[in-house]
């Protein structure tokens, strides 16, 4: 199936077309159009088969086409390691270029310079926030971060998490979060009890989607990474953001798409250098 075939956003389809990802994968065909629709979803995919862009392409669809609080954090995703929610956040920064959602990402370090940044850029607003379950407690420990209106939660890479140790933090995570009306995803790469016990306790009428793996996870993992690290640059100056959208023609068709898009980043900011690189892959696999 082609993203094109999909109902995604049209802001969405095209950094997609840009980033020259065409083809779903098997996890993003089944679990697209569910998450679209609402529905709670739990993917058992190894890493690889392309999990990050199955959630955060009809998210991020939801997010522009649906009212949600300016002031809100929107839309929470944790992953159990600061590299993985570093890809996260790499991955946004593509699919989201022309939506430009403000997403923060909250992975720690032991420096305080470090959160303080997380710190400041909390308290000018986050659509999407993507954090480590301890990170992210210390900022609601200290009062820097507020789920209460949170409506979509993403838990990546579950089974690593509760491995690690993360299920009590996980569980007070979710207390933070309304009860009703919340979308709750869980990707894990295996469906052990424990998992299944998270998943009843948080979950609502969940789908499930199951993918078998039929060629090693880390080499379709390697290449997305290589292609999002590739599009890991500075945040861009707005006036060069603008520059590239006014030079757009917009169609109903929208085909052929002919934004060149580069990819800048969501917190870090400097104007000093242009965005440059972009993607060469033809599926968005991670």
């Amino acid at each position: 199936m082609l993203f094109e075939d999909l109902p995604l956003s049209e802001d969405i389809l095209d950094a997609l077309y840009d980033m020259h990802f065409e083809t779903c994968t098997p996890i993003q065909e089944q679990c697209i159009p569910p998450l679209l629709q609402g529905r709670d979803v739990i993917g058992i995919a190894q890493t690889g088969t392309g999990k990050t862009a199955a959630y955060l392409l009809p998210l991020l669809t939801r997010l522009q086409r649906e009212e949600h609080p300016a002031d809100a954090v929107n839309i929470l995703v944790m992953a159990p390691t600061r590299e993985l929610a570093r890809q996260i956040d790499q991955a946004l920064e593509g699919f989201g270029y022309y939506m430009q959602p403000r997403g923060v990402a909250i992975y720690g370090g032991n420096d305080g310079i470090r959160y303080e940044t997380e710190r400041k850029a909390l308290s000018q607003g986050a659509d999407i926030v993507i954090a480590t379950p301890g990170r992210l407690l210390t900022h609601i420990d200290l009062g820097t971060l507020d789920l209460s209106r949170t409506t979509h939660l993403v838990l990546d890479e579950a089974d690593r998490m509760l491995d690690m140790g993360f299920s009590d933090d996980i569980l007070r995570i979710v207390s933070q979060m309304p009860k009703q009306g919340r979308q709750t995803v869980l990707f894990s790469a295996t469906m052990p009890e424990k998992i299944r016990q998270l998943a009843r306790t948080i979950m609502n009428n969940p789908v499930e989607v199951r993918i078998a793996v039929s060629k090693p996870a880390e080499a379709s993992n390697s290449a997305f990474i290589s292609a999002a690290n590739a599009t890991r640059t500075t945040f861009c100056a707005a006036s060069s953001k603008t520059s590239v959208l006014s030079a757009s023609s917009f169609s109903p068709q929208r085909k052929p798409r002919s934004r060149n898009s580069t990819f800048c980043s969501n917190v870090q900011v400097s104007t000093s250098k242009p965005c440059t690189a972009t993607s060469t892959s033809t599926s968005a696999t991670k």
